[in-house]
């Protein structure tokens, strides 16, 4: 099959590499029980998942970037790298990479979009995506499309970094983080135009609460078009829906965080 590119021209249609190929098991949202503990999901078409090189282990060897690819498991794009002894690694494509480009991964590198150093070689004020939070697990966060980080400032052992949220946090100086912005934004303001697109997705329909009866959900009953009748709304187990805080009181982590994101204007 030969290389075809789509009408915006940034990714290249070609079968993906098979050596970075996996097949997981749809469980439509169940558990190791069979129980389902994800409501609404499950059917799909067919997805292979692409095995991305998170933690970077080939440093200081530059790759060319073969081609720009579609991730059915993602928002971002993703890039296929090809380096020097010929081995082929699949890494989050930053906005406005292109098939030819060369990025590299190391200790002291050039401050060039897609290449990835350890966040206190980076300076104060670029942005930044696929940050690990302890050091060699990996990238763990800003990994969504569109989505970055920007490097504050540098204090003893850490950094200080203001995530998408708008939160400041402090991650050790040590760990790997690649520069720029992940690719795709305009991933935001794509259309999804009918049920069918959803349910290849292996989105289910879902049910308004008010459109059920009393006895199913807490906002059920009443005739025709009434309010939920409650100050809050709730879950279908009784429990509150908005506003609720979910994050652990005593988390480690909490002694990291700087700054907590500004609650949104209603």
């Amino acid at each position: 099959m030969g290389k075809k590119k789509n009408k915006k021209r940034i990714l290249i249609k070609n079968n993906p590499e098979k050596r970075l190929l996996l097949t997981l098991k749809n469980r439509a949202g169940r558990n190791n029980q069979g129980r389902i503990t994800v409501r609404h999901q499950g059917g799909g078409v067919k997805k292979r998942y692409r095995i991305i090189d998170f933690d970077q282990k080939k440093k200081d060897i530059p790759a060319k970037v073969v081609s720009l690819e579609y991730d059915p498991y993602r928002t971002a794009h993703i890039m296929l790298l090809e380096y020097e002894d010929k081995d082929r690694r699949y890494r989050l494509a930053p906005e406005g990479i292109k098939a030819g480009d060369e990025v590299v991964c190391g200790d002291k590198v050039a401050v060039k979009k897609g290449n990835r150093t350890r966040i206190k070689n980076i300076p104060v004020g670029t942005t930044v995506y696929d940050i690990e939070l302890i050091e060699g697990q990996g990238g763990k966060i800003v990994r969504s499309a569109g989505s970055s980080a920007k490097v504050l400032a540098h204090e003893d052992k850490y950094a200080n970094i203001q995530m998408p949220s708008g939160e400041i946090r402090k991650v050790p100086s040590g760990v790997f983080a690649s520069i720029g912005e992940v690719s795709h934004s305009d991933w935001r303001y794509t259309i999804i135009g009918k049920a069918g697109s959803s349910r290849r997705k292996g989105i289910r329909p879902a049910v308004r609460g008010s459109a059920m009866n009393p006895v199913d959900h807490p906002h059920g009953g009443g005739e025709g078009r009434t309010s939920i009748g409650l100050k809050h709304p709730k879950t279908p187990w009784g429990k509150p829906a908005l506003g609720v805080k979910t994050r652990k009181r005593k988390k480690w982590t909490n002694k990291l965080i700087v700054q907590r994101r500004q609650k949104k204007s209603k």
